[in-house]
């Protein structure tokens, strides 16, 4: 599928939305007592509403313990009552690690999670477990009404993110931006694996049609907002499917969801041929430790039987939930 097609083959395939249990727009940050939780988790903006889900509904005694904070909204905010527990809002999966394990190293007791959309097992002090705990798909977004059709194979996608000119045009008459969400997200790191191109050649403008910033801003992941009719964006189709669905809040503008291979994006998405796994990231220390062991750990744990939850907000349910063995050296 060249760049001579893309203009005039713009072939519309609906997503599947169906089969989603509709619930009222989640609740940003902790809200309700108590005001500051025994777990405070930071962030994945993948996975920020569904652990928004997990914590209004999971208790220990009557009493809320998960406090998950959004990627984004206040610069600042506050985890554990006492002011040495302020600090900067992280967005994405990779800033929410390096959060947890700022907090970890001062032993300042403001984190006790961080929530990730991709696995990065490189060595940290101290140690980290990623407990899988539901799977998501991931495929491309493009507008309605775009010049990009919505029927790609996985190898155009790979050629779309390395700039083949036969695929994204030159000046004047057709010219593509493939967009990426910002520096320290899960979804731009696994979108960056699938379609085989590293970060750092990104960051050194090795592909001059890939952007993370519009208007002066940084790209942010699952927001549709950004495109226009000559420009892609890789999408969670959990993410699209709870937007659609009121569940969240709708930042879609006039994304739609493309095909991969064939596979139309589906809400369960459990058979969708470009997925993953999502994570809660504990200390290593604290796996067999509760409330850590009680609401994350094992097939039994409080998330891992909340299935309803997780598929409310458009994820399937992970066969390996609550499994530990995915640990940093």
């Amino acid at each position: 599928m060249n760049i001579r097609k893309f203009a005039v083959a713009a072939v519309g395939v609906a997503g599947l939305l169906t089969g989603t249990v509709c619930a009222s727009v989640a609740v940003a940050d902790p809200s309700g007592a108590p005001a500051f939780r025994q777990l405070s988790g930071v962030g994945s903006d993948t996975t920020q509403d569904v652990m928004n889900g997990m914590a209004q509904s999971i208790t220990i005694g009557g009493q809320k313990v998960i406090g998950s904070y959004d990627a984004t909204g206040s610069a600042k905010i506050t985890t554990k009552s006492g002011t040495t527990c302020t600090i900067d809002r992280p967005n994405g999966s990779g800033a929410g690690r390096n959060a947890l394990v700022a907090s970890l190293q001062a032993n300042d007791n403001c984190l006790d999670f961080a929530r990730s959309s991709s696995l990065s097992l490189g060595a940290v002090d101290p140690d980290l477990t990623y407990v899988p705990f539901a799977v998501d798909g991931v495929t491309y977004a493009i507008t309605g009404s775009s010049q990009i059709p919505r029927k790609l194979t996985l190898n155009d996608l790979k050629q779309i993110y390395t700039c083949n000119k036969d695929y994204v045009g030159t000046a004047p008459n057709f010219t593509m931006t493939a967009y990426l969400p910002q520096a320290g997200s899960g979804t731009r790191s696994f979108w960056e694996s699938t379609v085989g191109i590293s970060d750092t050649d990104v960051k050194n403008g090795v592909y001059p049609c890939i952007k993370d910033v519009k208007g002066g801003n940084p790209v942010q992941e699952h927001d549709g907002r950004i495109l226009d009719d000559k420009s892609i964006v890789p999408f969670s189709i959990a993410q699209y499917s709870s937007q659609a669905t009121q569940t969240i809040a709708d930042l879609r503008g006039k994304a739609v969801l493309g095909t991969i291979d064939g596979v139309a994006p589906t809400v369960l998405n459990s058979n969708f041929g470009v997925k993953r796994d999502v994570y809660n990231v504990i200390p290593t220390s604290k796996v067999g430790t509760a409330p850590w062991s009680t609401v994350f750990v094992g097939s039994n744990s409080l998330i891992c039987q909340k299935t309803d939850v997780i598929n409310t907000y458009g994820f399937a349910a992970n066969a390996n939930c609550g499994d530990t063995s995915k640990q940093t050296p």
